[in-house]
């Protein structure tokens, strides 16, 4: 019997759920909702984790998202069997590729479930049972969408018509008959009112040869890339990384357009599990728990008059008066105020965010590391405070700076700290002192978190004034960024 292979794509930056999620730590990564005790992406490696028949699965993501996944990973206590990193966005054809031929190589008779890392379903049990009788259809020589029922004409989703039902499944499941993407309004609203017309979940069933032999007769050069960047692949970290020449060959295409769209293989089985893509701050506003007055709040809030509103409030306290139907994202470093029915068009914010080059739609106050993280405090003209913290077992690079002297102050845990070629333990309310040009590194040798005060002076305080001579994490330069 042919194994079922988890395939989840955790490449997505999340754009229209800015500000909260940015480039270097989007959504999938994210816990929302007060009573989440996973983010999205630990949530879809556990959905069908430890089941007959499902076989470990296989991960995409960037290179920058590396470390964030293994610690969900980790997490979850799941091993992979492969985490596999894309050296530039190609979009999910050749991703979806490179994760076919992987799965081959294991078992020629693989059926890949690929998933978005970044979706809510909240019916496991009901997917589950999708999935396999969607399995049963990919093992006929179908590739299987799973399709959502509209509950309202949506105009942000793509669409898949379906066509006559397929012989052997008792009607369960169609064949498809057209797509459309991201209709406008009145044409969803006559999707919406034929009962033809399925959301596109992004979920596929998929037979690895038989999508391998697909890619092959409709995108060749994807194929030709994804062998390629496979070939040349290194092992790092436990991480596949994908040659980066071979695999920037690839068309930037998704799979609907590379190959269901044009194949005649397509079927489509509708899923019923209360899904959502989570793809706006309206559409988190509607899973969210709401007051009597249909408000949603997260976090220190006071509401007068206010009604039908989403509040995600991080630090400071958000007043508000009078007011209906508003999103309202305050974080320590940027303030989203948006009409909750414009909330799909946040991502032209950050449109002009990357333009005018700020740092916002990319990193938060608070920056991960594969180490833990650091947090900035406070800043001027010649100093910045961080706080940073060292998750056990975690070490920062040997390393140097030309242009700051740094003054650390332990306020939780023990510190290893080397200077030149001194090395002290520095505890809980004890300091020291690194002037620019010596070489030092932080290490927690512990079973508990160490947290730091960094006061940092000098005439410039930049992470890429960062000379490293040794990083056990391998990271190039330019991921000091």
């Amino acid at each position: 019997m042919s194994s079922l292979v988890p395939v989840i794509l955790s490449g997505g930056s999340g754009t229209r759920l800015w500000p909260l999620s940015r480039a270097m730590y989007p959504k999938q990564f994210i816990r929302f909702f007060s009573n989440q005790t996973s983010s999205f992406l630990g949530d879809a490696l556990v959905r069908l984790h430890g089941r007959a028949r499902f076989a470990a699965p296989i991960l995409l993501c960037n290179n920058d998202h590396r470390f964030l996944v293994r610690d969900e990973v980790e997490r979850a206590a799941i091993a992979p069997s492969a985490i596999i990193l894309e050296p530039i966005a190609r979009n999910t054809a050749p991703a979806i590729t490179v994760a076919a031929l992987v799965a081959l190589k294991s078992d020629p008779n693989a059926i890949l479930v690929v998933m978005p890392s970044d979706h809510v379903i909240p019916d496991t049990e009901a997917f589950v049972r999708s999935v396999l009788s969607a399995s049963e259809i990919a093992a006929s020589g179908r590739m299987v969408m799973l399709g959502i029922k509209p509950l309202e004409p949506h105009t942000g989703y793509g669409y898949i018509k379906r066509g006559p039902a397929l012989e052997g499944f008792d009607g369960s499941a169609f064949t498809v008959d057209s797509f459309t993407e991201k209709p406008d309004r009145a044409t969803a609203e006559n999707y919406l009112s034929t009962g033809l017309h399925f959301w596109n979940s992004g979920i596929f069933v998929l037979h690895a040869q038989t999508f391998i032999d697909e890619v092959a007769r409709y995108e060749p050069q994807i194929l030709q890339a994804a062998q390629e960047a496979l070939s040349k692949a290194d092992e790092d970290l436990g991480f596949l990384r994908l040659d980066v020449q071979s695999f920037a060959s690839a068309p930037d295409i998704s799979v609907d357009y590379a190959v269901m769209e044009k194949t005649d293989r397509a079927a489509m089985l509708p899923l019923d599990v209360g899904w959502s893509d989570v793809g706006s701050w309206s559409s988190l506003w509607e899973l969210s728990p709401r007051d009597q007055h249909g408000n949603s709040v997260r976090g220190d809030a006071i509401l007068e008059d206010t009604s039908g509103c989403f509040v995600h409030a991080e630090k400071s306290l958000v007043a508000t008066i009078g007011v209906r139907d508003l999103v309202i994202v305050d974080t320590p470093d940027a303030l989203l105020v948006a009409d909750k029915s414009r909330t799909q068009d946040v991502s032209k914010i950050v449109k002009q965010l990357k333009a005018s080059g700020r740092k916002e739609q990319e990193q938060h106050l608070r920056n991960y590391r594969p180490w833990g993280y650091f947090e900035t405090l406070n800043m001027g003209p010649r100093f910045q405070v961080k706080l940073l913290h060292i998750k056990a077992g975690g070490q920062l690079s040997l390393q140097m700076h030309h242009h700051r002297s740094e003054h650390w102050i332990v306020v939780q845990g023990t510190a290893k700290v080397t200077i030149g070629e001194r090395e002290q333990l520095v505890r809980e309310n004890e300091s020291v002192y690194i002037v620019a040009t010596q070489w030092h590194r932080l290490e927690n040798t512990g079973k508990v978190p160490v947290e730091i005060i960094e006061v940092q002076i000098g005439t410039y305080l930049g992470e890429d004034d960062i000379i490293r001579s040794d990083d056990v994490y391998r990271r190039a330069p330019e991921e000091t960024k």
